[in-house]
């Protein structure tokens, strides 16, 4: 199963432990080869193009302009030595962006946060958010959206002295920390009913009260607990398995776009030639040490 190779995988990997202590040993991303599979991704006819107005717009303006994260290490990270941001969302923006303009590199990155992302896109501030997004029925209200293009479930971290807490069932009567916005407070109310909730804007803000004591546990998306986990989170752990129902990522769009049905024809295309895995196992499975490579989600 993914979600439980990943995590095996992902501990040994990332993390060295010490009478009970997690140290992360996160591994960079081999950035050669995420740009030489960037610039090896496909290119749109002009057929295509014509056919969507979004994709259209943005052929005309020159420009994709795109919402994402910059400090997820697995998925949208940036590298300040060269000024690229690298990971499987990073990577699926870039190729999304050579497919509709033929160069990766012209896009426009405007920081978004969970609490943001479907204003800006009401605002026209951007074309999309691809930034670990989870497709939920109260956004789909407000905006569309295309994929999913990967799934996840929740995760609980704490720190790695707390013997406390095992697993999500042990929350009750815990102070827990998840992010305004996310689809944190909704699996805590589920899951977790007794649990002290305290919402915070931020993972980092979320991640610095777990390490300062004022939480005494954090759940969010087991992805963005592997990034912490890689990039130092401290001496934290993972709190038994990941559990919840599948959490389906897609790619936010302005409500009606008609941008759905392109970028889904484009991820079709990438799951087909094989850019998926790859970019899949450059992301996440070479620096997690998982071989199993997941089935890409179905989407329309």
């Amino acid at each position: 199963m993914l979600i439980k190779s990943i995590l095996k995988s992902a501990v040994v990997a990332l993390t060295i432990t010490t009478g009970g202590a997690l140290f992360a040993q996160g591994t960079p991303i081999n950035a050669a080869a995420f740009d030489a599979l960037v610039a090896q991704g496909p290119v749109a006819d002009a057929a295509t193009i014509a056919s969507s107005t979004w994709a259209s717009k943005i052929k005309k303006a020159g420009t994709l302009r795109f919402g994402g994260v910059q400090t997820s290490n697995l998925f949208s990270l940036l590298n300040e030595k060269d000024g690229k941001i690298r990971g499987f969302d990073a990577g699926l923006a870039q190729l999304l962006t050579r497919y509709i303009l033929g160069d990766a590199a012209k896009y426009q990155f405007a920081q978004v946060t969970s609490s943001t992302r479907e204003q800006v896109l009401i605002n026209d501030q951007v074309d999309m958010v691809l930034a670990t997004y989870s497709i939920t029925p109260a956004r789909a209200e407000k905006i569309s959206f295309a994929g999913p293009y990967y799934t996840s479930q929740a995760g609980v971290l704490v720190k790695a002295s707390n013997k406390t807490i095992q697993s999500y069932s042990d929350l009750a009567g815990k102070k827990v920390a998840t992010q305004a916005g996310s689809t944190g407070p909704a699996i805590l109310a589920q899951y977790a009913p007794k649990a002290v909730i305290q919402e915070f804007q931020t993972h980092q803000e979320a991640l610095d009260a777990l390490r300062q004591g004022r939480v005494e546990a954090y759940v969010t998306d087991y992805t963005l607990l592997l990034n912490a986990l890689s990039l130092g989170a401290g001496n934290a752990r993972l709190a038994g398995a990941p559990f919840g129902a599948q959490d389906p990522y897609g790619v936010g769009l302005p409500k009606g776009s008609d941008g759905v049905a392109f970028i889904n024809a484009f991820l079709k295309k990438l799951e087909a030639d094989g850019t998926w895995t790859k970019l899949w196992t450059i992301s996440i499975g070479q620096r997690t040490g998982s071989t199993a490579v997941p089935t890409p989600p179905a989407h329309p």
